[in-house]
């Protein structure tokens, strides 16, 4: 049964949200509001501190209170419209009310420290606090050896820029590989090589021969659930990585962004392979928490850390150590563990709805190719021959699906697969099987009408 209180709240609420009460308006007085809404002063005096703790409203003193929240529609997508193409996290699973708790708590218990300058490697209570979180993915490290970054795309811009101890300048990626990275290196004027990775895995033999006969400064690698492909490493494979790359004193930048998604516990990165200290191991928070929070963790071997530290402050003097204090909380307290579990198998039960929408939808003997991801957030579907990848994205979005073509995920001088890169970070089973019912008929429509355009070309002989 809903109190007084309570629905005089969801009233005020209800104005605020619609504009009926305006931005920097000021409410009724607590007299007022007594007699509107048929309720006792002290039933009114609570709603509007109840309002005023998730910040509302706020209160002038000898004056009273006034709104705050602007109203504005809804972000989310209608009914009607399919999202393949996002890659930020599904608002409806985002930790707003806990990191909110956090962000208070660390104001409490940290005032003095928050709004200063801290030290650019990051908050040490932190780096202590992700000394114990990394090592349950396998990844041990001393505080030392842990960077806070302003999320991991800073990170891999940093590691790109910066020189190493090998003396080497050229950066070998995986084709396909993550855009955000070659943008990085396109940017640098980084000398930048690829080799293949399918679902099959990558070629142990080529990689050896690039790490033997190219000047390669280190590997960028995703080795579990990669964008786009949705793919992970067989052990085996990511102990050979770790092998070449002692055996050829190359680095490697492990960008783990999803490790929190992981559904097998003996899945291990490549970090726990290393023995030389060779491997950089990054970690994103950014698919588990809010975004916009903008945090990652590095964990640099010795041989890199004060490089790295120097090129980190040049830049950045320090992460915003407010998020910073917060995470440190979150994951204290557990919330972390009990959000990200929740998130990986919400997650993972949408990836087994495209898995099925797929097996059901795009008929193989069209001639579209896919591989099942079991996890994570991202899969590509190899269209029909004939079919470009421009044309499939044009015909969806006349349907409101919205998809991503795989051409920003290749270096120029390499092949590209003419793909579509699907996330269902922002879909749900529903949606998801209207899209690949909707992509099958796009796909047999555009057949259509290139078997049409065929019989209209003239012969001249």
């Amino acid at each position: 049964m809903v109190t007084k209180y309570e629905a005089v709240k969801r009233e005020i609420k209800e104005q605020l949200a619609t504009g009926k009460i305006r931005p920097g308006e000021k409410l009724p007085s607590i007299r007022t509001a007594s007699a509107l809404w048929n309720c006792s002063i002290n039933t009114a005096i609570r709603a509007y501190q109840e309002l005023e703790k998730e910040h509302l409203i706020y209160s002038v003193p000898k004056s009273g209170y006034y709104a705050v929240l602007r109203s504005q529609k809804s972000a989310r997508p209608s009914e009607e419209h399919i999202d393949f193409s996002a890659a930020s996290p599904d608002p409806e699973v985002m930790p707003y009310k806990d990191f909110q708790h956090c962000l208070n708590r660390a104001i409490e218990l940290y005032r003095e420290q928050l709004f200063t300058y801290c030290d650019p490697q990051g908050f040490a209570s932190l780096r202590r606090e992700l000394e114990k979180h990394l090592a349950s993915s396998q990844v041990f490290a001393h505080p030392s050896q842990i960077c806070v970054v302003s999320g991991a795309q800073q990170a891999l811009h940093l590691l790109a820029s910066m020189p190493f101890p090998n003396g080497k300048s050229a950066v070998l990626v995986e084709q396909p590989t993550f855009h955000g990275m070659l943008r990085s290196l396109r940017l640098l004027g980084v000398t930048t090589l690829g080799i293949a990775r399918t679902a099959a895995g990558i070629d142990l033999d080529e990689l050896e021969r690039h790490f033997r006969n190219n000047p390669i400064k280190f590997f960028y690698t995703m080795p579990r659930y990669h964008n786009p492909l949705g793919t992970s490493y067989a052990a085996e494979e990511k102990k050979q990585i770790a092998r070449l790359a002692k055996r050829y004193g190359v680095f490697v930048v492990e960008d783990d962004y999803l490790a929190d998604m992981e559904t097998k516990a003996k899945a291990d990165p490549i970090y726990s392979y290393d023995s030389a200290g060779h491997v950089i191991y990054v970690k994103s928070f950014s698919k588990i928490m809010l975004p916009g929070l903008r945090l990652a963790a590095v964990v640099l071997p010795p041989s890199l850390v004060e490089t790295f530290r120097l090129f980190k402050a040049s830049i950045d003097s320090s992460t915003s150590v407010l998020s910073q204090a917060a995470l440190e909380l979150y994951l204290n307290c557990g919330m972390y563990e009990r959000h990200a579990a929740m998130v990986r198998e919400r997650y993972r039960e949408r990836m087994e709805a495209l898995d099925a929408a797929c097996r059901r939808h795009l008929d193989k003997s069209l001639g579209f190719r896919y591989v099942a991801a079991h996890g994570g957030i991202f899969t590509t579907i190899v269209l029909p021959e004939g079919i470009a990848a421009s044309d499939m994205t044009a015909a969806l979005q006349q349907h409101h699906v919205r998809v991503c073509s795989t051409e920003q995920n290749y270096l120029p001088s390499f092949a590209g697969d003419n793909g579509l890169r699907l996330s269902i970070i922002q879909t749900d089973a529903a949606r998801i099987d209207r899209g690949m019912a909707l992509m099958a008929e796009a796909a047999a429509a555009l057949a259509q009408k290139r078997e049409r355009d065929r019989r209209r070309v003239i012969d001249w002989r």
